[in-house]
């Protein structure tokens, strides 16, 4: 089989109950020998800010010279932009052998799709030989499958309400179920300025080394740059990091935490900090392509994202109409995602998308329309719907004059159907059904 078979298999095989625990992933880990030996392991959880903080670990890592096996996820084109070495997505082929291993060690177990997946890369990680392995968590901890290894290293990004049915109403639930990727006596770096107390709770229970932002590192600076100091370890004149957004100076802080705890095992240099740095790019993130109109691609899909997004737009200076490309899941809180995006833009351009739990761009025209007359909108604001993002994005670059913004965000697939032929690159009033590679 090839890995879109693979992956079909993986999607037939999803038991319709389960139970919620990481006993049989356990077990099917137990029954490979997955494990990453005396391979530093850093885990990264958390709401927002995940993928930043792993690119940002992978690529000062790369310039201090170490091989590094990344596991981020989702994908936006291409399954095996999951799995990265040294910077670099695997060859799909690669990870074959890998499927095969586990479905072949999984027996009479049941695995979800995000289990049999995950297992799969691991095990391709494993067998590299790598100096420094980084595993993003999905949308918990707990019961994260990511969270049969145990990390030498946790770190928990910023905290906030997604994904509630599994997570808990709150921050403190939410907080506490990703708490539990943190391993006894070991250090776990918390980026979130205002953490949930369920964090330090859980780390004072289990006896982990809490690192937290505030406390243990601090970070400060100007217009041209900044500086960070930890419990033993400085950084000064440090540029800012190559991703854009509000956010990333809490993200990049809590990388060189990580660094600083594991600095025996992975001395790394003041140089490839600031190369480092200055080198990361990290596809969907607040990515603003340069064009007439400019184009923007953002994952944001949580209202504590989508705040970041609308303060980062509001950052990028004067552009006479805001072109909004947007689609999302049906459980995500769109209430506050429209509360939040209205007054910047002045026309919606709703898509479905392939995925079942898609809201269709029917579904998001109506819920707009719903919570109209209570949101601040631009004079005339339009709404229109569309069947895939291409087609979307096509709309709003026929409609945009050269001075305009378009602005694709929410799921990944939303981001990812733009990105299918390749970064566009947009003409004001022609179709953008082709863009061009970049």
């Amino acid at each position: 089989m090839n890995l879109d078979d693979w992956l079909a298999h993986c999607e037939r095989l999803h038991p319709k109950t389960v139970d919620m625990t990481l006993a049989r992933v356990n077990a099917v880990r137990d029954r490979l020998g997955l494990a990453f030996g005396d391979t530093p392991v850093v885990m990264v959880a958390g709401t927002n800010g995940k993928g930043s903080t792993c690119a940002m670990l992978e690529t000062i890592a790369l310039q201090a010279g170490y091989k590094v096996g990344l596991y981020i996820k989702p994908h936006l084109v291409h399954f095996q932009e999951r799995c990265r070495v040294n910077g670099t997505p695997v060859e799909a082929d690669s990870l074959l052998p890998h499927f095969e291993a586990v479905e072949a060690a999984r027996g009479e177990l049941q695995l979800t799709y995000f289990e049999f997946t995950t297992l799969a890369i691991m095990r391709r990680l494993a067998a590299e030989g790598l100096d420094l392995v980084i595993l993003e968590v999905g949308l918990g901890g707990r019961l994260d499958a990511v969270n049969c290894i145990d990390a030498d290293c946790s770190v928990i990004t910023s905290i906030d309400l997604d994904h509630t049915e599994y997570l808990g109403p709150d921050r403190e639930s939410v907080g506490r179920e990703k708490a539990h990727i943190m391993r006894p006596g070991r250090p776990v770096v918390v980026s979130d300025p205002m953490p949930p107390a369920s964090i330090a709770a859980h780390a004072e229970a289990v006896g982990a080394d809490l690192r937290q932002l505030g406390r243990d590192f601090t970070y400060g600076g100007d217009r041209q740059q900044w500086q960070w100091a930890g419990r033993s370890k400085r950084f000064a004149g440090l540029a800012y990091p190559a991703l854009r957004g509000v956010n990333q100076l809490l993200n990049a802080s809590g990388v060189l935490a990580v660094f600083e705890a594991l600095h025996t095992r992975l001395p790394i240099s003041a140089q490839a900090v600031r190369t480092g740095l200055a080198l990361v790019d990290l596809p969907g993130r607040f990515q603003v392509v340069p064009g007439q109109p400019a184009l923007v691609l953002d994952v944001a899909h949580n209202p504590h994202a989508v705040a970041a997004l609308a303060q980062n737009l509001d950052q990028m200076g004067f552009f006479p109409r805001t072109h909004a490309v947007f689609g999302a899941m049906a459980d995500k809180d769109l209430g506050a995602i429209f509360a939040r995006m209205a007054p910047l833009v002045d026309s919606w351009h709703f898509t479905d998308l392939a995925i079942p739990r898609a809201a269709t761009a029917e579904a998001l025209a109506k819920q707009f329309e719903y919570l109209r007359t209570g949101l601040k909108t631009p004079p005339n604001v339009s709404v229109s719907r569309h069947a895939d993002p291409l087609a979307a994005m096509s709309a709003a670059a026929a409609a945009a004059d050269p001075a305009d913004r378009i602005l694709v965000f929410g799921s990944f697939y939303t981001v990812g159907g733009v990105l299918k032929n390749g970064v566009p690159r947009l003409v004001a009033g022609q179709s953008a059904q082709n863009p061009s590679n970049s």
